[in-house]
This record gives C-alpha cells, sequence and structure tokens, in this order.
C-alpha cells in the first residue's frame, strides 16, 4: 500500500498538464483597443457614409441615363419564320427576317450588339447541372456516367459533342446589321470573338488535342437541336472553333433570370463606322432558327454603347442612392433622440 500511494504524485508529475502556455496570446493579455463612441464620431459616420452613398449614385445613375440602347422585339415581326420552327421537321428549311428600324441620333464609341430571350429559364437544376465540365476542357470522359442525360450519347451509342441540356439548347440565330445610306445598303463589320470572359475562353474551355478539328471529334455526334457539328461552328477561324467558340462560351455561362441578354457582336470601329453607329436608317437580316413559341417566350436584338460603370443598368446606382439616404435620415433621427435626452436631462438637473 505504501508503494502505491507513493507512485501516484509520480504519475501525477509525468501526465501532461492541462493549463494553457504562459504565452500573451494563450493569457488573453494581448493590448486590445475598445473604441470610445460618442456622439460626434457616430453622427459624422453616418453622415459621411451617406454623402458618400448618395454621391456615388449620382453619379452611377447619370453615366446609366447616358447610354444609348436600341431594342426590338422580332418574336412577331419574324412570324411566318416563327410557324415553321414549331415543326421540328422544318429544321433544315433556311428562313431569314428582315427587320427596318432608325436610329435617331449617333450611337457614338463601342455599340455592343446583344440577343435578349424572355421566359427561357435556365435556373432549373436538372438544366444547370446537364454538362461535362472534363468534356469541355477536351479530355476523353464517358458522358454516359455524367449529368448530360438524356443528352448523353444517342441509341447507337455514338456520344454527343458537346452534351448536355445546355448545349443542346444553344441559341442559334444569325444576325446581320445593314446600314442604309443614300439608297446604298452596306454592311455594318461585326466581330465575333473577343466577346467572352478570358478566364472561360483560357482556361475553362479546350478542344480535344489532334491534328484537326474534325478528326479530334472523331466518333461523336452534334446535339440533336444543332445544325451542324461543333468543329464547325467557325469554319472561317480555327481559333474560334469547337469548343473555343465565343457564342458557345457565352451560352454556357446560363442565366439566374428568365429574362436576360446575351452579348453577341461588337460593331467593328472601322470605316465609316470608326466613330460607332451613326444616325439613319437600318435593316436586321435574321436567320430565324431558335423557336420561342411552344415556352411562349420572345427574342430581342439590342444595340447598347458602354460607359465607364458598365451596360445600361441603373440598378447600382439606385442601390447607393437608398442606402445614402437612408444613413442619412438615421443620421438625422440619432441628432433628434440625442437633442430630446439631453434636454431631458438638463431640466432634471436643473430640478
Amino acid at each position: 500500500m505504501k508503494n502505491k500511494r507513493s507512485s501516484a504524485p509520480q504519475e501525477a508529475e509525468t501526465r501532461p498538464s492541462r493549463c494553457p502556455d504562459n504565452s500573451a496570446f494563450k493569457q488573453q493579455k494581448l493590448p486590445a483597443w475598445k473604441p470610445q463612441l460618442t456622439i460626434a464620431s457616430v453622427l459624422s459616420t453616418f453622415f459621411l457614409t451617406g454623402a458618400f452613398c448618395l454621391s456615388v449614385g449620382v453619379s452611377l445613375v447619370v453615366a446609366a441615363n447616358s447610354i444609348r440602347e436600341t431594342q426590338i422585339d422580332y418574336s412577331d415581326k419574324c412570324s411566318n419564320c416563327s410557324k415553321l420552327r414549331e415543326n421540328s421537321s422544318n429544321w433544315n428549311n433556311e428562313c431569314l427576317c428582315s427587320i427596318n428600324f432608325t436610329l435617331a441620333e449617333d450611337m457614338l464609341g463601342d455599340v455592343f450588339m446583344y440577343y435578349g430571350l424572355q421566359n427561357f429559364y435556365q435556373n432549373h437544376r436538372r438544366y444547370v447541372l446537364s454538362r461535362s465540365d472534363e468534356q469541355l476542357l477536351g479530355r476523353n470522359v464517358d458522358v454516359q456516367n455524367t449529368y448530360c442525360a438524356p443528352f448523353a450519347a444517342y441509341q447507337n451509342g455514338t456520344p454527343m459533342a458537346p452534351c448536355g441540356a445546355i448545349a443542346n439548347s444553344m441559341f442559334n440565330d444569325t444576325i446581320d446589321l445593314f446600314y442604309n445610306f443614300n439608297s446604298s445598303v452596306i454592311q455594318v463589320p461585326l466581330l465575333k470573338t473577343g466577346n467572352s470572359w478570358w478566364t472561360d475562353k483560357n482556361v475553362k474551355f479546350r478542344n480535344p488535342e489532334s491534328h484537326n478539328l474534325s478528326a479530334a471529334f472523331a466518333g461523336t455526334a452534334r446535339p440533336p437541336y444543332w445544325h451542324k457539328p461543333v468543329y464547325l461552328l467557325d469554319e472561317e477561324d480555327e481559333r474560334n472553333n469547337g469548343y473555343i467558340n465565343d457564342d458557345f462560351i457565352i451560352w454556357m455561362r446560363v442565366s439566374a433570370f428568365a429574362t436576360f441578354r446575351n452579348l453577341y457582336r461588337r460593331v467593328s470601329r472601322k470605316g465609316q463606322f470608326a466613330d460607332g453607329l451613326p444616325a439613319g436608317n437600318y435593316t436586321f437580316l435574321i436567320s430565324y432558327n431558335f423557336p420561342v413559341s411552344k415556352f411562349k417566350g420572345k427574342k430581342y436584338v439590342i444595340l447598347s454603347t458602354m460607359v465607364w460603370s458598365g451596360g445600361s443598368n441603373p440598378f447600382l446606382g439606385i442601390a447607393y442612392l437608398v442606402c445614402g439616404t437612408a444613413a442619412i435620415l438615421t443620421g438625422f433621427i440619432i441628432t433628434a433622440i440625442h437633442l430630446k435626452l439631453k434636454k431631458r436631462k438638463t431640466y432634471f438637473q436643473r430640478r
């Protein structure tokens, strides 16, 4: 018994201690700072924040209002083509539609052409997941084990390239712009490259490695709704073909809302259009391929300029104005409460 009692203190000495280390951090002895809030510092913070937000908001709203934009709904104006596209058996029949419009004033600077869709929901969970990022990186993958179904492969086992519902529903209208000047028709030069994000073009999308694209995509087939295979998206420019095609890349970045617009082209600033689009009469020549009547949607063509704050979207400026107004109103309310309490305190001190 004596040996057992003497061994207990020894075991306690060898057992690791649970006490924290004697350091400034673990002993909570680090220097600290506690702000002393005074009425002057609080009110100055609210009023300065409100003034800053209001100035930024006014600048953003003024910049957004200076943007020149023209939007044309061609869903009903191309009704003949729309009826033709309702029957999927007519997909091989080309249908052209021309729309005349007038620019009342010059659109100076860089001019961007967008296509807009309404009532097209890209935010459905199964739709968003219906793609293969590994396939879009040019890797050889088994699309049957991806989320691409039912647009993964045909019944004979031939895989689709690209697979998935997003790629299958790609917007495929062709839009050209013509300027009617002194009884002559001039085609406006449009840039079809440089419209996608740099990270998408150079990091997230890659073509399979091969001596030519047709050989790279051998053994695959186009999606059911496509008119041509992926390696023929742009036969004129090899750097804009296959998975690295700008139109394809932009479409694969899905929208969070049912009404959205995607960048389609940019006006090339050369020749008669060096300063932008002059005022006058114009014509859109559209090859109508994308049907929207079945889901009661609409299609638009938008011409818009750009300012330092971006495109035509006043939301950010309005948000700054609301925040600035709220901060200043809060400052006035705090001032009124402070004066009221101060007056009451003075009254009781005199009594």
